[in-house]
């Protein structure tokens, strides 16, 4: 519980330093917009855009679990330059690792692709896959790929490792919470 303070903690001061910065480029392109630089402005409120995304990156990045003793996980910091390409939203990833063993748990928020997971998961037994229970949330399991939605509107995905592996980390999820993300 400490660790999971302090790491809020951390979490916080960054986004605070970041809202700092989204005023201060938001005054930016106001100030060019009065100025009649309307190039300017539009640059500065994508700028501001792409702040306020990363903010959000950090927010959903803190509901991946920490590794399992004995593993190590590493974020990947890189995710949602892909979501662009999918429509866009926000992401989070992590991989663990142990002993040669490797698999990542995403998050992904805010994306048109994850209505389509609904359907899927709801008719998982007729699309031949099963599911699987962890906690209160059903999984979808295709051929060891596990995929969840919280609040039909965030996806879940764990995938690279035995299933009975994988699940634990996923009970480590903050579900409850992460049905008030917002960012």
């Amino acid at each position: 519980m400490k660790v999971f303070l302090a790491a809020t903690a951390l979490l916080l001061s960054t986004i605070a330093a970041r809202a700092d910065e989204v005023s201060d480029t938001l005054e930016s392109a106001l100030a060019a917009y009065n100025e009649g630089d309307i190039q300017y402005a539009l640059e500065e409120l994508e700028y501001a855009k792409q702040l306020i995304a990363a903010m959000k990156t950090d927010a959903l990045s803190a509901f991946l679990p920490a590794a399992p003793d004995g593993w190590t996980r590493e974020v990947n910091s890189e995710m949602n330059a892909g979501l662009a390409f999918m429509g866009g939203g926000i992401g989070a990833e992590a991989d663990y690792s142990r002993d040669g063993q490797t698999f990542s748990i995403t998050i992904m928020a805010d994306n048109p692709m994850i209505a389509a997971f609904a359907g899927m998961i709801g008719n998982a037994g007729m699309m031949g896959a099963k599911l699987e229970r962890v906690g209160r949330m059903k999984y979808m399991n295709q051929d060891g790929e596990l995929s969840g939605l919280v609040d039909n509107r965030i996806l879940i995905q764990a995938k690279g490792a035995p299933v009975d592996v994988m699940i634990p980390v996923l009970k480590a999820i903050d579900v409850k919470a992460l049905e008030d993300f917002g960012g």
